[in-house]
């Protein structure tokens, strides 16, 4: 039987950033993950590190402060994986959110970034607004232009999990988690990996980062452990291979309050996302037809040279990542984004992540981090996080 201090399940980008902060901080760490590193929902959201301009609109302010913060470290520490890039709203004489609303929303946000160089934004002239080739310009009335960030979220998380394997963490793929018994002191758990083989280990503590399988790890869990009551939301993509724009569009929906993103991506266009609630967690998330035809919609009313049809024969890959929300009335849009850490006193050696952005991956890691610490106590760390840089790793983790 083996033993480890901390044991977390699940190999997103938040579970691979809880066994690099969890290594560095002097912990043994264990790493479980049944499929591949970085291949479920972190693989399939938009591709951005930012801020959450939109998240301004219904008041989550620390929180885009806080998206701000880890985009400036970010860009910094992974150079070769997060890249700034530039923004750019179109204002139309329709448009919901007009000229004053964004220019008001781009200042708090350049506020929030602290007045930083990738903090500033401008109004585009408009003898620059071809630049934005194909875009309409009937009823146009500004441009806005503003910073974020975008990378490679698949490879992100594996070089976040190379980061954690290098301070020492024991990082696997293949590993399913079976059962887990929360004992006095310690919980012993089960697994097997893709070969049939039975893992049995003991560990102090469990940190649940299953993503939107948060839950169903739970019922795995002697005795009865009940989860939070969550939603469950879907973000759909489609991929275009079209010429892509010079930078990332932010475009109201003519269809709703959403804002959609078109980002270039790969010498192609990558356009998302959508917000479906959804009953159950599936397995493997698939688009609707409802929301590709929703996405085709918005580009073809912006980019009306464009036929919906002709667009969707320009489609390579359809993808989508299922993330998690607080269950509470009302759309998805208007929801907090805030992630919760979540424990419960019956069962003391098992910790749970619901929600977790791309972005804000280190935060999560560093309030998980501040409970195992309360749990168990100090140890000698072996590095800094925040001075660790991140280069690129390998395709696969030996």
């Amino acid at each position: 039987m083996g033993n480890t201090e901390v044991l977390v399940v699940g190999g997103g980008v938040v579970g691979a950033g809880i066994a690099q902060a969890v290594a560095a901080a002097g912990y043994q760490v264990t790493l479980w993950e049944r499929a591949t590193l970085g291949g479920a929902t972190s693989a399939n959201s938009s591709k951005l590190i930012h801020g959450g301009l939109r998240y301004l609109e219904s008041g989550q302010i620390s929180l885009v402060k806080s998206c701000l913060a880890q985009r400036k470290a970010l860009l910094k520490l992974a150079p070769d994986l997060v890249q700034a890039v530039p923004f750019y709203i179109p204002i139309y004489e329709d448009s919901r959110r007009g000229a004053m609303t964004i220019a008001a929303g781009l200042s708090l946000y350049a506020m929030l970034a602290k007045l930083e160089p990738h903090g500033r934004f401008q109004l585009l002239p408009k003898s620059q607004w071809t630049t934005l080739e194909g875009l309409s310009q009937q009823g146009l009335k500004h441009v806005f232009q503003y910073w974020d960030a975008k990378t490679n979220d698949s490879k992100l998380t594996r070089a976040v999990a190379a980061s954690a394997r290098a301070l020492g963490a024991d990082i696997r793929e293949g590993v399913n988690c079976d059962a887990i018994y929360q004992g006095a002191r310690v919980c012993q758990v089960t697994g097997h990996d893709c070969s049939g083989n039975t893992l049995e280990y003991r560990a102090s503590l469990i940190i649940n980062a299953c993503g939107p399988w948060v839950n169903q790890l739970l019922e795995r869990v002697t005795p009865r452990l009940v989860g939070l009551p969550i939603d469950w939301v879907q973000g759909s993509h489609l991929l275009l291979d079209i010429p892509p724009p010079i930078g990332v569009l932010y475009l109201e929906s003519h269809l709703d309050e959403r804002v959609v993103f078109v980002i270039p991506w790969e010498g192609k266009t990558l356009l998302g996302t959508t917000e479906t609630l959804l009953t159950s967690t599936p397995e493997a998330p698939t688009i609707t037809p409802q929301e590709e035809d929703y996405l085709l919609a918005i580009y073809c009313h912006y980019f009306n040279d464009w036929q919906a049809e002709e667009l969707r024969r320009s489609i390579v890959q359809r993808f989508c990542g299922v993330r998690v929300l607080p269950k509470t009335m009302g759309s998805a849009f208007g929801r907090s984004r805030e992630t919760i850490v979540h424990s419960q006193s019956s069962h003391p050696g098992i910790i749970s992540v619901y929600g977790g952005k791309l972005t804000e991956y280190r935060v999560t890691a560093e309030q998980v981090l501040t409970q195992i610490r309360q749990r168990l106590g100090e140890r000698e760390p072996i590095a800094e996080i925040a001075r660790l840089s991140l280069p690129l790793a390998e395709d696969r983790l030996n």
